[in-house]
């Protein structure tokens, strides 16, 4: 029903409108989706235990879709197995100038560059307060205007306004979309910003995990990096990947609009990476594979190429809610 009759209507208007009116009729309406989806897949085999959370299916909705934290329980009840909220940052800030999110039809893609738009982390833990049991990442970054020299700072504010309102943290340093933010992948930089998340987690009475999100673009020597960073600092894992730079391959008319590339064209680089990852630290923390889930078989892939967890956004847009049940399906059809 979703992509018959739905998908075709809402692909007629611009996509960032279409994200608000959706997120409005998902608000007000959200008890239609019972009438009209197949319901959640409920099964104790498909709960998943990683970095000491447990979950009740290893489908996710990624960050970027309900970045101020308007909709997690509602998108919980389409069956998700947890929620990621933001990117966050310590004030709010309009993002970049529209028009920043493109569709790219042909190749079941999106480009966005939507700059970490957000209405900052106080407003997003007021809503975050009426949280109804749903297991929520809290995924961070820092304000455009920040300079890199002065990052960590933000981050700390953000790590510790959300601690007590989110289940794990996810370190943004890999979107392309705010300037020089990628320079904190380097080595050196991002040792220091997450440990100095990790000499605070310590210092709280219960540490929650910390996972780092990457780019795919890096390359095998910056990918060894990562895996030397996460067993120095001991984080929790890693999120593999956000959204690429690369434009091969693409026919679509918007295929030149700067920006992050996100959907199918990701498939198979994101999944080249969890690989990577697992095999060469000999699978000595948790992953989450995310990019390019459009199918069940997207998702198994990558949790056999080394996931614990997977996430949705681009996919869940293209191939809507059912996609959560199939792969929920297709894991215990493996069972």
């Amino acid at each position: 029903m979703y992509k018959s009759l739905i998908r075709p209507i809402l692909f007629k208007f611009d996509p960032e409108e279409v994200h608000h009116f959706t997120f409005s009729a998902l608000k007000n309406f959200g008890f239609l989706t019972k009438l009209f989806l197949p319901k959640p897949i409920e099964d104790k085999r498909l709960e998943r235990e990683v970095f000491g959370l447990k979950f009740k299916n290893p489908v996710g909705l990624a960050a970027g879709f309900d970045k101020d934290a308007k909709l997690f329980n509602e998108l919980s009840d389409l069956g998700f197995g947890f929620i990621e909220i933001g990117t966050l940052t310590p004030k709010a800030q309009a993002g970049n100038d529209k028009k920043r999110l493109f569709r790219l039809k042909e190749d079941s893609a999106i480009i966005n560059r939507m700059g970490f738009n957000n209405g900052g982390v106080d407003e997003a833990i007021e809503r975050l307060k009426k949280n109804k049991n749903v297991l929520i990442g809290g995924n961070i970054g820092k304000n455009k205007v920040t300079p890199n020299e002065e990052a960590v700072n933000d981050y700390k504010i953000c790590f510790e306004k959300l601690f007590p309102y989110v289940d794990y943290f996810v370190v943004n340093v890999s979107s392309p979309n705010t300037p020089n933010l990628r320079e904190l992948q380097d080595k050196k930089p991002l040792t220091e910003l997450l440990s100095t998340l990790q000499n605070l987690n310590l210092k709280k009475p219960k540490q929650k995990p910390i996972l780092l999100k990457i780019a795919p673009d890096l390359t095998d020597e910056q990918l060894l990096d990562i895996i030397d960073i996460v067993k120095e600092t001991q984080i929790a894992g890693v999120i593999a990947t956000n959204t690429t730079l690369s434009r091969e391959n693409l026919v679509s008319e918007n295929k030149s609009e700067m920006g992050g590339l996100s959907g199918k064209p990701l498939t198979k680089r994101s999944t080249e990476v969890i690989r990577f990852l697992s095999e060469k630290s000999g699978k000595a923390f948790p992953i989450i594979g995310v990019g390019g889930i459009h199918t069940a078989q997207d998702a198994i892939e990558k949790l056999e190429a080394g996931a614990s967890l997977v996430q949705l956004y681009t996919g869940f847009i293209y191939e809507g809610p059912e996609l959560i049940n199939e792969i929920n399906k297709a894991i215990l059809q493996g069972k």
